[in-house]
């Protein structure tokens, strides 16, 4: 029996505004939903026009050996799109656990390298029974979503309008080459962001490892001479020997894991191989920076000012590289030394309650007491949880009524 358009029509204008309605919802619904990942996936929400339902109703139709209406499942569609490669199944995971999952296709996992065709993970999930109780009867009782990064998002769209909406799709063999080239291109790149991606996560974890075991050592070294109540140094992970190669990524990387260990001597010496590299300013700049901390850490004084300072000369706004440097003066009982570096690094970044504090300290230390306990409110009021800070005015505060 050949379909009656405008019967078809009819039928589709009963639902239209409530799909869109239901579209908007569930769009809502999993944007919150994707919102926990730090990535910030980007969802797109769609309801099927009348051109389109029709022509795929007639595809469908043509495909079926009965003549039964064909089901429909993606009148509601949905589409996450992701920075990075293990977004898919982060976002797959959050789908799975916040909505009924009735159906999943992975599109494109089975092409070799010499194929096109856009990859994406499919999902055909239940629209939720408290949006249909609120928008009504909308014509099916599914939608699909879609999983893509941004990169297989962009060749989807691309190769929609070259292959699947053209009049016939490309035979000839140097432009299938061409069209598997670009995906391959592509696939390459999605690959090589992820890569970059852990490759950062990595590093960054170990930079925030390696800070927080500075910062101990400065607790320390000068809050032991105030409180005589010095915080002991954790337990360091496991050290992990990556690969050694000649870039100054994994010479880094090499050089944190040494630090983190407290292999000071090995760290200093990735440090300094980076450096012979003669990488440019800013590089070099925090190169000198992280030696000097390792410098630090093993209590080589001296030469953890000589580092700072060569930071600071190459990069003349670090105000951390003046904060370092006057901690270490500080360590050293320079007092008046170690001022003038907090100073000049307030210059640079006014807002620093730990430089504050720190200055204080060496204020109090001079027994400027009005100085170190104007520099001590200034630290509270920029970070009033902080119990060190509190302590130290407490102290300040003794030690200004027995003066008084």
């Amino acid at each position: 029996m050949v379909p009656d358009r405008n019967k078809l029509w009819k039928q589709y204008e009963q639902y239209a505004s409530v799909l869109v309605h239901i579209a908007r919802d569930l769009g809502e619904m999993l944007e919150a939903a994707v919102r926990r990942l730090p990535s910030h996936p980007m969802v797109k929400g769609r309801y099927k026009e009348f051109g389109s339902y029709y022509k795929k109703y007639l595809k469908l139709l043509n495909a079926q050996k009965d003549e039964a209406d064909p089901v429909i499942t993606d009148l509601v569609g949905l589409r996450v799109v992701c920075p990075f490669l293990e977004d898919l199944a982060a976002v797959e995971d959050i789908i799975r656990q916040d909505f009924t999952v009735l159906e999943l296709d992975r599109k494109g996992a089975h092409f070799s390298f010499k194929e096109f065709g856009y990859e994406s993970i499919h999902l055909l999930i239940k629209i939720p029974e408290s949006i249909l109780e609120k928008r009504g009867n909308c014509g099916c009782e599914v939608a699909e979503i879609q999983i893509r990064t941004i990169l297989q998002d962009a060749w989807a769209e691309v190769e929609h309008e070259l292959v699947y909406k053209a009049e016939f799709t490309p035979f000839d063999d140097p432009l299938k080459r061409k069209l598997a080239a670009v995906n391959a291109s592509l696939s390459l790149a999605d690959n090589i962001f992820q890569e970059i991606r852990t490759y950062q996560r990595q590093l960054n974890g170990e930079l925030g490892k390696r800070r927080d075991s500075f910062f101990r050592k400065i607790e320390e070294a000068t809050d032991g001479l105030l409180f005589e109540e010095p915080e002991k140094p954790g337990e360091g992970d496991a050290y992990i020997q990556p690969g050694l190669r000649n870039t100054i990524d994994d010479l880094l990387l090499n050089a944190l894991y040494a630090h983190n260990k407290n292999r000071f001597d090995e760290a200093i010496s990735f440090y300094s191989r980076i450096l012979d590299m003669k990488p440019g300013s800013p590089v070099t700049s925090l190169i000198y920076k992280h030696r000097g901390m390792a410098n630090f850490a093993q209590s080589s004084y001296e030469a953890a000012i000589e580092d700072f300072s060569k930071a600071l000369e190459l990069d003349p706004e670090s105000y951390k590289a003046a904060y370092y440097r006057g901690v270490v003066k500080s360590v050293l009982r320079r007092y008046s030394e170690a001022i003038d570096d907090f100073t000049l690094s307030l210059e640079i970044h006014p807002y620093q309650n730990f430089t504050l504090y720190r200055r204080g300290q060496a204020y109090y230390h001079l027994e400027d007491y009005p100085a170190a306990l104007a520099d001590c409110e200034a630290s509270l009021a920029l970070d009033p949880d902080s119990e060190g800070a509190a302590k130290f005015r407490n102290l300040l505060q003794k030690k200004l009524k027995m003066s008084g």
